[in-house]
């Protein structure tokens, strides 16, 4: 088995928007491109364009209708990688030390060349962020697009990881969450960051932004019919347009 560090010099790490996702996969194409070409062995598929298609993909993108209580309904895009958690149970339960995390960073990465595919670490992860590749036989994972983010033979903007670089929307930011001054620190402290499944107890390093209350038409007497050209109880970010077009 392999152990954790007790600490790391720094927590490298996601924070995601879920406020600004629009569920575009920009950056799952762009993660399934760049280590497809780069970073180890490719990530595999089969029968890409047929009627049973599978393949090996490090990000994906969840979508889920959510009604809150006093809010609009609302769709929320939820991405989902590797949280390079703290207490990493894929870590301890590897049977060859593949899996490990590093000192220097914080980042959970599998030595491919050590990795016999047996799937404990899928079993231990609560979030499914690890994928068996079918056909190099061996278990896949984020990386935090460890060979950009040293490369210094990229400019410097190009320096993070791939799905960061692509968003178009500017949902996803990179960073060192373990520093209270990073932007990223702070952008999570601003927002009410969260960490998925706190009751897991990995203490995820990934975070996520909670989505913002979508405008609604408040409720006043009978519902309003769908042609009905009033404005009366508009609020939010749609009352602020009304309120301030009829001042001309």
């Amino acid at each position: 088995m392999t152990a954790l560090p007790q600490s790391t010099e720094r927590k490298l790490g996601l924070v995601i928007d879920l406020d600004t996702c629009v569920g575009c996969h920009a950056c799952v194409v762009s993660c399934k491109g760049w280590n497809t070409e780069n970073y180890g062995a490719p990530l595999s598929d089969t029968d890409a364009y047929g009627a049973d298609p599978e393949g090996t993909f490090l990000n994906r993108i969840h979508s889920y209708e959510v009604v809150p209580a006093d809010a609009a309904p609302m769709v929320v895009h939820f991405p989902k990688s590797c949280l390079h958690c703290e207490d990493a149970p894929c870590v301890t339960v590897c049977p060859t030390g593949a899996s490990f995390k590093r000192v220097e960073d914080g980042i959970v990465l599998v030595n491919e060349q050590d990795c016999i595919g047996c799937g404990l670490c899928a079993w231990a992860c609560p979030y499914g962020a690890r994928e068996m590749d079918a056909l190099a036989g061996v278990m896949k994972k984020c990386t935090l697009c460890v060979d950009r983010i040293y490369n210094e033979n990229l400019p410097e903007e190009d320096r993070v990881p791939s799905c960061v670089r692509t968003c178009p929307a500017g949902a996803r930011h990179f960073g060192d969450l373990g520093d209270e001054s990073s932007a990223v620190s702070q952008l999570v402290a601003e927002r009410g960051g969260f960490d998925l499944m706190p009751e897991q107890g990995t203490r995820p390093v990934n975070k996520y932004l909670p989505p913002r209350n979508r405008d609604a038409l408040a409720a006043k007497g009978a519902p309003a019919m769908a042609a009905d050209p009033s404005t009366d109880g508009l609020d939010g970010f749609l009352g602020w347009i009304d309120r301030t077009l009829s001042r001309f």
